[in-house]
């Protein structure tokens, strides 16, 4: 079962992330647990982001705020909408009425000069340089999703699933079960479903962490 390496972010200054397209909050809170202060940017109101020291939301749209304001930030994460890759649009909907913002995405957080990471569903344009889902980490959901990032990930840390023999089959009841067995307890059910679990972005996070600890500041790759 894939276990978050050990954080490493004691050894370095408190880094500063900028999420985007954050949602409620399942990505930053993951990279907030690694030793991130983080900066969340949705373009609609997210009520339930969390709040605190190490937390700041703002209103905006992502491909905008990116462009003025990424430069500023040690690490720039993506979670562009995945409706136009997902199977279930494909299957219940139609894909050409959902932009693709990856590509001008991608490109803007390239321009900024800082690292990055870009997550979605399989089948989505990107490079799988991770692989991650809920059951390698105990959660007992299944729940693929790719990431691709600036410095890459060399193709053999895809992380194993164990959805035959480590989890219980997840099944959908009541209005908490969503949202807690993703490990986003602070949300609900709906938000939940856009979300990405906390532990995948602090597995991301300690692997960013692990690369510019050995790159050397300001030497990680962008």
């Amino acid at each position: 079962m894939l276990r978050p390496l050990p954080a490493v972010a004691a050894a370095l200054p408190r880094l500063r992330v900028l999420d985007l397209c954050c949602g409620a909050g399942g990505v930053s809170v993951g990279f907030h647990r690694a030793g991130f202060d983080v900066t969340g940017v949705d373009i609609n109101p997210q009520p339930n982001y969390p709040t605190g020291p190490g937390f700041r939301f703002v209103q905006a749209d992502a491909l905008d705020y990116v462009a003025d304001h990424g430069h500023t930030f040690d690490l720039v994460h993506g979670s562009w909408p995945c409706q136009r890759f997902s199977r279930a649009t494909a299957w219940r909907g139609n894909r050409d009425n959902h932009p693709d913002l990856i590509t001008p995405g991608r490109a803007l957080m390239q321009a900024t000069g800082r690292p990055w990471v870009i997550e979605n569903v399989p089948g989505a344009p990107l490079r799988p340089d991770y692989l991650l889902c809920g059951t390698a980490f105990g959660l007992n959901i299944q729940r693929h999703r790719v990431f691709e990032t600036s410095w890459g990930g060399g193709g053999d840390l895809l992380s194993p699933c164990w959805h035959h023999r480590q989890v219980l089959p997840f099944e959908h009841k009541g209005e908490r079960a969503y949202a807690d067995a993703m490990g986003c307890t602070w949300m609900t059910n709906l938000e939940a479903r856009q979300a990405v679990p906390p532990a995948y972005s602090h597995w991301i996070a300690t692997q960013y962490l692990t690369h510019h600890h050995s790159a050397g500041p300001g030497q990680a790759a962008a």
